[in-house]
């Protein structure tokens, strides 16, 4: 058996689970493939781990690797993989736990960041300057939550401690949910106009791709910030740009993106008022002890004949 383990960027996959337990080949890929060259190097897998949705299974890719028949995704389900095509090819798809909180710690990272100005507080300082920004308090602002479910719900206890009102809209959101939680449900347009930091914690789907687009940038507050550790397509970027260069919004911290890794000359790279991650809303030691090793529990579970956390299309 041979297994390969793919986007393994920090080089660090070897040492978060017990892979020489499984007593078999396995090959670590540190650069992000596609096309023809990502086919070659999985040329005679058995097994692929794949790290969230960075690398889409199609159906035309799964039809060019017949030596596949175990697919684990780090996390319990993947946008990115047609599990109804890898069944039809005799491909088993397996998923891993995860854990909630590192999505939504890096989301308090980045509005900190923001009305803090800590990258330019950082940057100014190295260079010799002195109390040259003047940070925005959290106490008495109101935070907008687009989605409430277990990324956002803990999003809004933090946003409680602070002191901050909590706002939140969804498609599907629970009034009585939202209120167990100290948040007041709104619709989207008031939570837009009355919020001073708006943070997304939506899954991606047709009816979210591009929901902040161009004219819920134009309905925020010109002192507003929008954060978005979720999924990129759920911001329309082109009317982000341009919201940030107009001074329509105050700024923006991003941990996702439309395109990953994000191309070097992508503008947002230069984007005013801005702090960028790289996706490492979910990479964490604790996270990655959970993917990887709950990975090799698949991994021989299935070599055992009873998958664990089996993914099913639909």
């Amino acid at each position: 058996m041979r297994v390969v383990v793919l986007d393994d960027y920090q080089r660090c996959a070897s040492r978060f689970a017990a892979w020489d337990e499984l007593g078999c080949e396995v090959a670590y890929v540190h650069e992000h493939l596609l096309g023809d060259p990502l086919v070659e190097v999985l040329a005679g897998a058995d097994v692929v781990v794949a790290m969230r949705e960075r690398t889409p299974f199609g159906a035309a890719l799964l039809e060019r690797l017949p030596d596949l028949r175990l697919l684990v995704t780090t996390g319990a389900s993947n946008a990115s993989i047609d599990v109804a095509a890898a069944t039809r090819l005799g491909v088993t798809v397996c998923g891993t736990r995860s854990l909630p909180g590192p999505a939504a710690e890096l989301t308090w990272a980045l509005i900190l960041a923001l009305l803090r100005q800590v990258p330019e507080s950082d940057a100014g300082l190295r260079a010799g300057e002195w109390q040259h920004t003047v940070g925005t308090d959290l106490a008495g602002t109101t935070l907008g939550l687009l989605g409430l479910g277990r990324l956002g719900q803990r999003v809004a206890r933090v946003a409680n401690a602070f002191e901050m009102e909590v706002l939140a809209w969804s498609q599907n959101l629970d009034p009585e949910v939202a209120r167990a939680h100290g948040v007041t449900p709104v619709a989207k347009d008031e939570l837009l106009a009355r919020s001073d930091v708006v943070s997304l914690h939506l899954r991606l789907s047709d009816r979210t791709r591009g929901l902040v687009g161009e004219r819920e940038l134009a309905a925020m507050r010109r002192t507003a910030f929008l954060v978005n550790t979720s999924r990129g397509p759920l911001v329309d970027e082109a009317a982000l740009l341009a919201a940030l260069h107009a001074g329509e919004i105050a700024g923006a911290g991003l941990d996702v993106y439309d395109v990953e890794p994000l191309p070097h000359d992508h503008p947002l790279r230069s984007a005013p008022h801005t702090v960028l991650t790289p996706h490492t809303g979910y990479v964490t030691d604790g996270g990655y002890r959970l993917f990887y090793g709950d990975a090799v529990e698949d991994i021989a579970a299935w070599r055992d004949g009873a998958p664990l956390r089996v993914v099913t299309a639909g």
